[in-house]
């Protein structure tokens, strides 16, 4: 495959807004490639887990000098997410991926995970003080608890990262406010952030190891994503977020809608 220019402006798309709104760019670009560009499915989803985890490594970086990582968070959710995505890259090995039911699989759950990405990214707020009430004055959770539902997070995110590309952001970052209400928002999306590195590597390269990357793509991607992010945490403090998220919200609730009706 030929060097596409359009591939480095969607790159630089993306990459703007996730400087902006800080929203994962699998939510953005894997429905982009697909919709946009027609490619495969297990293709985006592969060359997207690639991306994300060379984008999120600087991430990492920038949250790690700031003491902002919950390393017992990290584990917590490792400890259930990368066993999940070494169980759905054998089962994806196992199967054709080419096949209308592995393609209608990935769309549909691709689909319904923007819907609930699109849902937390307006009503994050209202649905953690729903669940702060709920809880009221009952007597928290003890640490083990607390941990093995870390765990189970993990796992749940490890499978639908793995299929689709999507979840460890808005989704991963909601349930973990819910369970560490004590800690600041900065130190979860940064434990998340960081978590998602060796996510996303081991389900690129297990995506690369089955024939699923799209090299020269993936280099277009990054070629346009990297001054995108930079442009984007530039332009953030003079935008209005909550405007740009209700857009970004709609966007994406959108594309479920074509993803989910065909």
């Amino acid at each position: 495959m030929t060097f596409e220019p359009l591939y480095s402006l969607s790159g630089l798309f993306v990459g703007a807004l996730v400087g902006i709104t800080g929203v994962g760019g699998g939510s953005l670009m894997t429905p982009l490639l697909v919709l946009l560009f027609g490619v495969h499915p297990a293709t985006a989803v592969g060359t997207d887990l690639l991306y994300a985890a060379i984008t999120k490594t600087a991430g990492t970086a920038v949250h790690g000098m700031h003491g902002r990582v919950n390393w017992k968070i990290v584990g917590g959710l490792a400890a259930g997410s990368l066993p999940a995505a070494l169980l759905m890259l054998w089962l994806l090995a196992g199967v054709d991926r080419k096949s209308i039911g592995v393609t209608n699989t990935i769309t549909t759950a691709l689909g319904w995970l923007l819907v609930m990405t699109a849902i937390m990214l307006v009503f994050r707020g209202p649905i953690l003080e729903l669940a702060r009430r709920a809880i009221g004055e009952r007597t928290p959770p003890k640490p083990t608890t607390i941990l093995a539902l870390t765990v189970i997070l993990g796992f749940v995110l490890g499978v639908l990262v793995t299929l689709t590309s999507v979840g460890a952001g808005a989704l991963g970052v909601t349930i973990l406010l819910v369970l560490y209400p004590r800690l600041d928002v900065r130190e979860i999306v940064g434990s998340d952030i960081v978590h998602a590195v060796p996510l996303t590597l081991i389900g690129g390269t297990g995506y690369w190891l089955i024939g699923e990357i799209d090299w020269p793509m993936l280099l277009a991607l990054l070629i346009g994503s990297i001054p995108g992010i930079i442009i984007g945490s530039l332009l953030a403090p003079k935008l209005h977020e909550r405007t740009i998220r209700i857009v970004l919200a709609a966007t994406l609730a959108v594309v479920a809608l074509k993803l989910l009706t065909g």
